[in-house]
């Protein structure tokens, strides 16, 4: 009988354990990160940045509010230049939108807000990411081509410089 209650008090004991973790909702407790931002070059910055505006923003309208100060504590950066640094990043590889805010204070004096942030279709950054890097592949493609045909120009002109006797 004591066997019993002891192997009874060590199943409970272990129950206790897996019940001290709270159960999370996953729609309200977490919030989505597509994969696929890691594989368009972005910095740890910009992902940081990213990732924090995924936290804050409306699920319903994609769009967020923010300081650049409040988004640098929140990633661990005192510089607000730089904060504006990876923002400019994530604008120019179309992963957000940015729009300047105004305020009106209780004096009537129109001031600065924050700026508004507008997190765009992954997809639409996907495509810009891939243009680019056609683009890229494209460039270096006709600087090969101009390399071997100044190559060539210069090959040809040796030979004619060579057949004239003049050198």
């Amino acid at each position: 009988m004591k066997y019993i209650k002891r192997l009874f008090e060590r199943i409970r004991n272990r129950l206790k354990w897996k019940r001290a973790y709270p159960v999370r909702d996953p729609i309200k407790d977490y919030f989505p990160l597509p994969k696929e931002i890691f594989t368009l070059g972005l910095t740890p910055g910009e992902i940081a940045v990213y990732s924090y505006l995924m936290y804050i923003e409306n699920r319903e309208t994609y769009d967020c509010w923010a300081k650049l100060a409040t988004i640098g504590r929140a990633i661990g950066v005192s510089s607000r230049n730089t904060v504006a640094k990876y923002i400019q990043g994530l604008v120019e590889k179309e992963l957000i939108a940015t729009e300047h805010t105004l305020v009106t204070s209780k004096t009537g004096r129109t001031q600065n807000g924050c700026l508004m942030f507008h997190i765009r279709p992954i997809e639409e950054a996907i495509r810009y990411h891939h243009d680019t890097e056609v683009e890229k592949l494209a460039q270096i493609a006709m600087e090969e081509k101009l390399r071997k045909a100044l190559k060539e120009f210069e090959k040809r002109n040796k030979t004619a410089e060579k057949a004239n006797g003049t050198k």
